[in-house]
């Protein structure tokens, strides 16, 4: 062996060692020891030499991307031997379906490989990661990694979103429109039922909020916000409806009675009914719990039936004095005054006497 990289490191009756620097793929073969011995004595060891691949790159990537678009991102390196292996990741996550060749180099002892990543571009990949590693024995576990941070284009994402689930009249309520587009969409633009919007005092908008007060049922209708960018525009709509004010107290009971006067009375939260009125309670929220006021529907309820009593008195005894028949002379009673017997006072009623007392007689 003849070469400025090859020296001898020991030489002995027993060992002969040598070492070559800078090695290279022309180092590789089969190396011999002999000993001039009679007859000679020889030993031979074959030399394989690792071909280290090269710092991998990515090609095909132009940016931006639109949304949609194919992308074909190509990771290639050289020099390996044996033929390294290619992985693709995408925010740490690998890639399986790729394409992979592996060509001969000139030498005809390393190799060239490259590996194909091919997809849509998608408005998720946007900002997204994508790595290719390179793994080879000769690396000592430590793979050479090539990356590229995609940038994805692609029109406005829009949602809007309510302050008030509930809305009802003499309330305000806030509706935000959340747009994400890339490149950053225009200010938003708030209509109404297709046009503008029609209260600008009471309709305010400010950036991408708008805010309505005092609402009432002529608010009423389908607000649409639209934001656009340099890729395209998108909208969303939502629906208004106002509600009524919900109302949690109820009129004041008037209980009505068979006299001329009127009975008005506020009972407690149960109802009570008798045989003349029925009244329908309110309870107080302002009443502390376990305190209990006076029946107040019972006490009407009283009252009602006393007065009941009294006006059936009054019915019945102006029937009996309007069923009176008036009077009536028998002709016994004619005669009687001056008959001693009831035969003598008969005779003498038929004398028609005009002058006799009458006696009255009443039917009941």
């Amino acid at each position: 062996l003849r070469d400025n990289r090859i020296e001898l490191v020991r030489a002995s009756w027993h060992e002969l060692s040598i070492s070559v620097s800078d090695v290279s793929l022309s180092d590789e073969g089969q190396y011999t020891c002999s000993l001039f011995t009679m007859p000679v004595k020889t030993s031979k060891a074959f030399l394989t030499v690792l071909g280290v691949p090269e710092k991998p790159q990515i090609t095909g990537f132009t940016s931006p991307v639109m949304e949609g678009e194919r992308m074909q991102l190509t990771c290639k390196t050289s020099g390996s031997k044996p033929a390294a292996d290619i992985r693709w990741f995408k925010n740490d996550k690998e890639v399986k379906d790729v394409q992979y060749l592996k060509e001969e180099d000139a030498n005809r002892k390393t190799f060239t490989v490259s590996s194909t990543l091919d997809f849509l571009a998608d408005r998720s990949d946007d900002g997204a990661v994508v790595s290719c590693r390179v793994d080879h024995e000769s690396l000592n576990s430590t793979p050479q990694i090539a990356m590229q941070v995609l940038e994805i284009h692609y029109t406005p994402l829009v949602k809007i979103i309510s302050s008030n689930s509930w809305p009802e009249e003499g309330q305000t309520i806030i509706l935000t429109c959340e747009s994400k587009g890339k490149p950053v969409p225009e200010p938003v633009l708030w209509t109404k039922d297709g046009g503008e919007l029609p209260d600008p005092e009471r309709m305010v908008v400010n950036g991408r909020v708008l805010s309505i007060s005092f609402l009432n049922k002529t608010d009423n209708g389908t607000y649409r916000c639209e934001a656009k960018n340099p890729i395209g525009r998108n909208s969303t709509e939502y629906v208004l409806i106002v509600h009524d004010v919900f109302n949690t107290l109820l009129p004041t009971t008037v209980i009505p009675s068979l006299t001329t006067a009127t009975v008005t009375t506020t009972v407690a939260l149960t109802a009570s009914t008798t045989t003349s009125a029925t009244a329908t309670s309110i309870g107080d929220p302002n009443a502390l719990a376990g305190q209990t006021g006076p029946d107040h529907a019972l006490i009407g309820g009283i009252v009602a039936v006393v007065v009941f009593v009294t006006l059936c008195s009054i019915i019945l005894l102006g029937r009996y004095l309007a069923r009176h028949k008036g009077t009536y002379l028998t002709n016994e009673a004619k005669g009687a005054e001056d008959a001693p017997d009831a035969d003598t006072a008969i005779i003498n009623a038929e004398g028609s006497q005009v002058n006799a007392e009458e006696k009255k007689e009443y039917f009941i």
